[in-house]
């Protein structure tokens, strides 16, 4: 399919962001020498030494601001995804400022419109609440655990709101999904993405892409297609297990990562998280983080074996693309959404076994997501659903 040539950035922003002359740290001028240029404070922190030697933070000039860039994590992420520049890399503060932020700069409050799949990701209609954007819902096709996207009505939407006074500007797409556990395939994203109408952003939400197969994540449009109307979502939260230390990635065409920066707080990224992020993307940590998936894969394969052969476990709806099963809870050979509510509240309260009930999200009906944990947990959550399908 032709990349849409109608695809204008001055369309896909706001004007006022557009306009905006971006505030310019102390940091990005100067940041070696004698710094007495940003009211920082020159003797140093006043951590407290506990334990006698815990001295593990003193190399990391916490009294110093951070680097508004950091232009080494990028350059490792550029290796890792096989993205061509750090240009087209931009940090925030976990996905969701991402999500945030991509409102912020397309959307007019009270004027423009999103578009979302449902069942998808909560924080994208929280965001647009927050921002005083209207949600337009297409539904995924759930029929028997499809969970596809409608190609055909997403761009049937998107080109009916064109015309409108009220133009979608952004689209969520998340692949995998969360709750779905299932990937988008690339053929319906370019679909979108090619849409003559449509004047604003494709975003693919990819938390949960390194559980998927090779060669499924939507970088690949980007870096090899180069569709300019297309952000991808990546975190270091899931298949890297930082989640603690909130660091997203959005991949984007070198414009719309400038904006981003643009708009973003100057120093959004702790330097804490800078030297973690650095540590996991070393070679070692690498080795590490691509041991680790190999095992949860091998653990999630395993569990799902175990969660079929339970009674009333109905169905694993999801594709098995993410780090959790949508499991499907039933009573006679159908789902029971109130019996899954009860064993899911009783594991959490009685057991401190805690698992997530998705019953009442569109095509989840019935359904407790299911982190894939270590060999141990997946056996014990195994062992108290055998006990209280029973009951």
């Amino acid at each position: 399919m032709p990349k849409p040539s109608q695809f204008d950035i001055s369309k896909a922003i706001r004007p006022n962001v557009l306009a905006l002359e971006p505030y310019r740290c102390a940091r990005d001028d100067f940041d070696e020498g004698i710094l007495l240029d940003a009211n920082e404070n020159a003797l140093g922190h006043a951590l407290p030494i506990l334990n006698g030697d815990d001295t593990s933070f003193d190399s990391l000039d916490l009294h110093r601001y951070p680097s508004p860039t950091h232009i080494p994590i990028k350059q490792l992420v550029c290796t890792l995804r096989k993205v061509p520049s750090p240009d087209n890399i931009f940090f925030g503060v976990g996905s969701d400022e991402v999500i945030d932020l991509l409102f912020r700069i397309t959307c007019a409050p009270g004027k423009d419109r999103v578009l979302v799949c449902p069942p998808t990701y909560g924080m994208y209609s929280v965001c647009a609440q927050v921002n005083d954007v209207e949600v337009v819902k297409v539904n995924l096709d759930v029929e028997e655990g499809k969970f596809a996207v409608k190609v055909d009505e997403v761009n049937k939407v998107l080109s009916s709101a064109a015309k409108s006074l009220n133009p979608i500007k952004l689209v969520f797409l998340c692949s995998p999904g969360n709750p779905t556990g299932t990937l988008i395939p690339l053929a319906d994203i370019r679909a979108i993405l090619s849409n003559p109408d449509f004047d604003g952003l494709v975003v693919v939400d990819e938390a949960y892409i390194d559980f998927s197969p090779e060669g499924s994540s939507a970088v690949k449009l980007l870096v090899e297609e180069g569709w300019d109307n297309l952000v991808i979502m990546q975190t270091l939260s899931k298949g890297f297990g930082l989640a603690a230390i909130r660091l997203g990635i959005a991949f984007s065409s070198p414009q719309i990562i400038q904006i981003l920066n643009n708009i973003k707080a100057p120093y959004n990224i702790s330097t804490p998280t800078a030297s973690l992020a650095l540590r996991a993307l070393s070679p070692a940590g690498i080795a590490a983080f691509q041991k680790n998936i190999a095992t949860l894969i091998s653990n999630r394969e395993t569990l799902k074996e175990g969660l079929l052969k339970l009674p009333d476990i109905l169905a694993i709806l999801d594709k098995g693309d993410a780090n959790f099963l949508l499991t499907q809870v039933g009573s006679g050979g159908k789902p029971d959404n109130g019996k899954a509510k009860r064993i899911y509240t009783k594991m959490a309260t009685d057991d401190k076994v805690v698992v997530r009930f998705r019953g009442n999200e569109y095509g989840c009906e019935a359904c407790l997501r299911i982190t894939v944990g270590t060999k141990e947990e997946c056996e014990k959550v195994l062992e108290r659903l055998a006990v209280l399908l029973k009951d």
